[in-house]
């Protein structure tokens, strides 16, 4: 049985001085039940939280995490790095090594941008597309998600050239009215907005491979779609490789499916597990940011030494070992082939999407392709399937629509372990 008294007590101090208890709402446990566990501790495949329980982790930070918690060759280069201050607000030749490290493996990028977070990136590259082209309408997808800005928390309407209504309180309509929404692997969808709004669209963003309605795949020919329709268009395309940047392949989605966007935004991997974004892209877009051209963007902290310091550390490994990847697929494919065997002894249908290290099983017999068939998933059952799997050591991402990480700390023997609890919960969870 897995204690929880600790992690509950600190829940319940936590909602009178941090709404709702926790600092991002990914965090929270409402869409399972229960509370969430506070961590105390992660080396390699294990996390520890406060009541001591041990857990294989299958979301690794949200991803950045690829070669398992407090890998040596990060840590020793934050302790390096750490004697010589913790930020100066200069440049630094960390900097410029990163910068240029990022440049020779993202095929998109001929200049980048460091900043704070995944959001900030997004926000940015949008400004830009829209500084460049002069333009003030973005088309974004349903489910995929590109952080907090004002301009991504928008719903679609009823129609595919209806604009987007607020999703959130404090939202303007205004900035609404600049947000049009298509459904993801549709492009006759995105298509008919274009048409609709000629000559008005700046950008076009979207996971190349969406992780935050559970993983889904872009359908053959989608992406490329898209590039072909921007290049018609004068339409700026964005790849949000927040979480597929230097985990699916060196470069990205972008280097996986051989499509290569204007602009790029990247997090997670790129700070080694320390709070860093980055937007880049073509040098004539990229050039309109300042100082070099008029589209202001800053940030005290943008470049801080030691993130840069543990991300440096991190992508020279990824870039002179691309086994790595080859071993990330082998695992993950080897976890979801145990779980469809599981299934199939059960005589259940669920879906299961995988690309590379990513993966996501979805409570429903439909094939997951879009938000709407995303939707379609048991939720409920999804709970029960979660604190099953919780109760027997494997910590997943508490929520349906979230993908899950493997990183290169989950042995064959973990993986094994993983599967085992996997058909006990399954189990458990439809006896519930």
């Amino acid at each position: 049985m897995i204690k929880a008294q600790t992690s509950n007590d600190l829940f319940q101090r936590a909602q009178n001085s941090i709404p709702g208890g926790v600092n991002s709402p990914v965090r929270a446990f409402k869409a399972v039940g229960g509370n969430p566990r506070f961590m105390v501790s992660a080396k390699g495949a294990y996390m520890y939280d406060e009541d001591g329980n041990k857990f294989i982790d299958l979301i690794n930070s949200w991803g950045p995490m690829i070669l398992g918690h407090a890998p040596e060759l990060v840590e020793k280069a934050v302790r390096d790095a750490i004697p010589n201050s913790l930020s100066f607000g200069t440049p630094t030749r960390k900097e410029v090594e990163i910068a240029e490290l990022i440049v020779s493996m993202v095929p998109s990028i001929e200049k980048v941008r460091m900043v704070n977070s995944g959001t900030e990136a997004t926000m940015s590259a949008i400004r830009v597309a829209r500084g460049f082209t002069g333009r003030d309408k973005i088309i974004k997808f349903e489910g995929c998600y590109h952080g907090h800005g004002d301009s991504f928390l928008i719903s679609a309407g009823s129609g595919a050239i209806t604009l987007g209504v607020p999703d959130s309180p404090g939202v303007t309509k205004g900035t609404a009215n600049d947000t049009l929404t298509a459904p993801y692997n549709n492009l006759q969808a995105v298509q008919t907005l274009v048409d609709a709004n000629k000559g008005q669209v700046a950008a076009i963003i979207l996971e190349p491979v969406a992780g935050n309605m559970g993983l889904v795949t872009p359908a053959a020919g989608f992406l490329q779609g898209l590039r072909d329709l921007c290049d018609k268009e004068g339409i700026v395309l964005i790849f949000d490789e927040v979480m597929t940047g230097f985990r699916l392949a060196k470069g990205g989605a972008q280097e996986l499916y051989g499509v290569t966007p204007d602009m790029s935004t990247l997090g997670k991997i790129i700070g080694g597990g320390m709070p860093v974004g980055a937007y880049g892209g073509k040098t004539e877009i990229m050039n309109y940011v300042a100082p070099a051209g008029p589209v202001y963007q800053a940030g005290t902290l943008s470049g801080n030494p030691i993130a840069m310091s543990a991300g440096m550390a991190m992508l020279t490994y990824l870039n002179e070992h691309p086994e790595v990847y080859t071993q990330l697929e082998q695992t993950t494919s080897r976890m979801v082939a145990g779980m469809q065997q599981n299934l199939q002894q059960a005589g259940q249908q669920y879906t299961i999407n995988q690309v590379g290290s990513m993966f996501s099983i979805f409570f429903t017999d439909q094939p997951v392709t879009d938000f709407d068939s995303a939707k379609t998933s048991d939720t409920t059952l999804f709970g029960r399937y979660f604190n099953a799997m919780l109760e027997r050591g494997i910590y997943l991402a508490p929520s349906q629509y979230e993908s899950l990480f493997v990183s290169t700390a989950i042995t064959p023997e973990v993986a094994d372990q993983y599967v085992q609890a996997n058909l006990e919960a399954l189990q458990e969870a439809h006896q519930a």
